[in-house]
């Protein structure tokens, strides 16, 4: 058995040779994320037992620790947007897996591309970029941070490929990207072209669904009631998790892994995801799911950014709230406007009966808004 060991480095060219020494030697990462206080980190160590931890100031074990199995390759904490962190395990094979099936699918020629990592490594979807150059030995420069005019200076000397988030895309100019990876939250109606819309989570080993469509290997249904939850997606592939850190297996059924979103399936196998089954509004006995309500309410000239949610209602149960930032410069929209906006496209019952004005919204690290904390 290896050992599980932590990285408390800042994004770059240490933090990769820290992950491959630590690969050669038979263990296992667990990134850090150098934002967090103290105090956090130390739960998080807390939880998830490394054997060590490897800083810029060295290394120092630590006791209580659990080994990983054989194979193990990656212990990932996931954001927490819904309860605790939980440590995500892959192995080398479900990270090779990932990493082959996302070059194909953008046609990556290591001896062409060039990618950048931009985003927190202690997540996924900034992680995977440098375990796909690692595993597939595409060439990938490791910024510091994310800096939009960092970003595109990179392609200006020949970077091909990035990965980025909704919240920071309208802030960087990306055409002179190939490709560019979108994910973390629910993308802008108006893309580039050369935009690529990914759907996926920590367990699936980073987006495994491109602009709707399965990867190669990746396998899609819908929940049916008698296989995981009515409407809920449910993923089965060679890249899912192999366990949680705590050794419980979310699978289900043959291998499928819940995803806890609702969605639908076209009859062309497109996946279209509406949100997290636990954020289904339920208000007069009708079902509301906030994206496609935020999708219309975005729509109104005087909102830059929406998020729906609900609250308590003595007559209708729970009530379709929205908060909205308005566009700077001008006028705060009305609520009676949205309203008609949303009766005219979905139904009556999704249009919000609130409205909250706020300068911003609360979001994780990623780039999703945190609807715990809309208040």
């Amino acid at each position: 058995m290896g050992e599980l060991v932590a990285l408390d480095l800042l994004a770059g060219p240490g933090f990769v040779d820290a992950l491959q020494s630590a690969w050669d030697a038979g263990d296992a990462v667990l990134p850090l994320d150098t934002r967090l206080p103290k105090a956090a980190t130390d739960l998080l160590l807390q939880d998830l037992r490394p054997a060590r931890v490897v800083s810029s100031d060295g290394s120092h074990r630590l006791e209580r620790a659990v080994p990983t199995e054989p194979g193990d390759a990656l212990v990932v904490a996931t954001s927490g947007t819904t309860g605790e962190p939980k440590g995500v395990v892959h192995t080398h094979a479900s990270i090779a897996a990932s990493a082959v099936a996302t070059s194909a699918a953008l046609d990556v020629d290591p001896a062409c591309d060039r990618w950048v990592a931009c985003l927190p490594l202690a997540h996924i979807g900034g992680l995977s970029v440098i375990t796909r150059s690692l595993v597939t030995g595409t060439p990938c420069t490791v910024l510091a941070r994310f800096d939009p005019s960092e970003v595109e200076s990179e392609a200006r000397v020949g970077a091909t490929l990035v990965s980025l988030v909704a919240t920071v895309l309208g802030r960087t100019d990306v055409s002179g990207f190939r490709s560019v990876l979108l994910g973390g939250s629910a993308p802008p109606s108006a893309l580039p072209a050369n935009v690529v819309t990914t759907y996926g989570m920590t367990e699936t080993g980073s987006g495994c669904v491109y602009d709707g469509q399965p990867l190669d290997g990746v396998e899609l249904r819908i929940g049916d009631g008698s296989l995981g939850a009515l409407g809920e997606v449910l993923v089965r592939g060679p890249m899912l998790l192999r366990a949680y850190r705590d050794g419980t297996d979310p699978r289900i059924g043959d291998g499928w892994f819940p995803t806890g979103d609702g969605g639908e399936l076209g009859a062309d196998g497109t996946l279209t995801v509406f949100g997290r089954m636990a954020e289904v509004i339920v208000t007069g006995a009708e079902k509301v799911w906030p994206k496609p309500v935020e999708d219309v309410l975005l729509e109104h000239p005087d909102v830059a950014e929406a998020a729906v949610w609900k609250r308590p209602d003595p007559v209708w149960g729970e009530r379709v709230v929205a908060w909205v930032v308005p566009v700077p410069g001008r006028p705060e929209p009305r609520l009676e406007v949205l309203r008609e906006m949303v009766a005219e496209r979905m139904a009556r019952w999704a249009a919000p009966r609130e409205l909250v004005v706020v300068n911003a919204l609360p979001k994780t690290a990623g780039g999703k808004v945190k609807r715990s904390g809309l208040e």
